[in-house]
């Protein structure tokens, strides 16, 4: 058994275990002393240790291998960062050397809370789509697992609060018309992995975007006041407050009353103002027989043209003094003497481009 000094460089001493106990021995007394006895003592004793070590390290790999394909199998299961602020650097220095991609901040940021929240809902599943529409190919293996993962996260907690069912719908679609484009190309490196586990994701979507289309709105239990028990004022200024004219047609069926509100010129005219510049709204004009603006037909026509706003609750900041991107209600470790003057909100295609490098 050989026993190490405090000089790593000492060969240390060689130590034999016979029938009075163990006994330090040199060079000369292992050459010419040492029984035979006692040698194949000795022997046996080295063979059963290595026995135990190649056993132990066996039991050890094979824990280690079981735990690795339980975390890999389970997607319920996070197998990433959850950090709320990550440093984006774009290039090597003397302390640091490689850049961040888009795939390792989207590893290490915490989505799969960010989806909890309702103010970083929207935000999030955007993310997703623009992800979807351009950005899949460019992610590492990790993270197009990862988004995979967070994806599901998403539709299941649609699933159980039946709300928000429009716009994961409209995710779903796209990524799966841009799977099907990527599928095809898999022998030109497009995607990482074999080209079953992408069938299977795409079947997994296919059941997904079923579950959706087959969800039923429970009615609520409660018996208190409803919208319609409301003032036609106070109706219209709820109204006012959706930013999605989509949102609108919908309250408009539930019962003739609210349809009549949604007709609203007033209420269509506003939507135009708030998603459109007054140039986009002149180049899409439409007037009645009456010779009153169609508000509402020149919604969905400008919808059709151009991009709506985008608006979030909770978004994404970067720090341009410590090249910090963190959320907005989480602190990050600034060194600059006004920290809120050199912070800047991202939306999600400033968070893609942020990468583009």
């Amino acid at each position: 058994m050989p026993f190490l000094g405090q000089d790593w460089r000492s060969p240390g001493q060689s130590w034999v275990k016979t029938e009075e106990g163990w006994k330090k021995t040199t060079a000369d007394d292992r050459n010419n002393n040492v029984s035979v006895e006692s040698f194949c003592k000795a022997g046996q004793e080295e063979c059963f240790n290595k026995e135990n070590l190649l056993l132990s390290l066996s039991y050890d790999m094979a824990a280690k291998k079981r735990k690795k394909d339980q975390m890999n199998n389970n997607t319920k299961v996070p197998y990433f960062h959850r950090e709320k602020w990550i440093y984006v650097h774009k290039g090597s220095t003397k302390e640091r050397h490689g850049y961040c991609t888009l795939g390792e901040a989207f590893n290490r940021l915490d989505f799969c809370s960010a989806i909890k929240d309702t103010r970083r809902f929207n935000y999030v599943v955007r993310l997703l789509e623009l992800i979807a529409k351009s950005q899949l190919p460019s992610l590492s293996g990790v993270a197009q697992k990862n988004y995979m993962n967070i994806l599901e996260r998403v539709v299941q907690k649609v699933l159980n609060d039946q709300q928000n069912v429009r716009p994961i719908k409209e995710l779903l679609q796209t990524l799966y018309v841009s799977l099907c484009g990527l599928v095809q190309d898999m022998g030109k490196s497009v995607l990482v992995g074999n080209i079953n586990i992408w069938v299977h994701r795409m079947e997994n979507i296919l059941q997904w975007q079923q579950q959706l289309d087959n969800i039923q709105i429970n009615r609520p239990t409660s018996t208190g006041m409803t919208l319609t028990d409301l003032p036609a004022s106070l109706q219209l200024n709820i109204m006012q407050c959706l930013s999605d004219g989509r949102d609108l047609v919908s309250l408009g069926q539930v019962c003739p009353e609210l349809g009549a509100l949604t007709e609203d010129r007033l209420l269509w005219k506003r939507l135009c103002q708030y998603h459109f510049t007054d140039r986009q709204i002149r180049k899409r004009l439409m007037v009645s027989d009456k010779g009153h603006l169609e508000w509402k037909k020149m919604y969905f026509k400008l919808s059709r043209c151009y991009p709506h706003r985008e608006q979030y609750s909770d978004t994404l900041h970067f720090c341009t003094h410590c090249h910090i991107l963190f959320w907005k209600d989480t602190k990050h470790p600034c060194t600059a003497n006004n920290p809120d003057s050199c912070t800047m909100s991202l939306s999600p295609q400033d968070f893609i481009n942020l990468f583009n490098f």
